[in-house]
């Protein structure tokens, strides 16, 4: 299974609070913080909810 490098570049700060918590889902909640997940249709959905938030980088 492949795998993503999720980064988050912006704040969540004045984001709805169904954002702020796929942020937390994620395992982020700091700026410049990254996890490292699997690539799983539930992984993509929620990247592509914070797509604004966040930098994605594929492995």
């Amino acid at each position: 299974m492949s795998k993503v490098v999720i980064t988050q570049v912006r704040s969540i700060i004045k984001r709805p609070n169904d954002q702020k918590l796929t942020i937390k889902a994620l395992g982020l909640g700091k700026i410049n913080r990254s996890v490292e997940k699997d690539s799983t249709p539930q992984i993509e959905g929620m990247i592509k909810k914070v797509a604004h938030l966040v930098s994605v980088e594929r492995k």
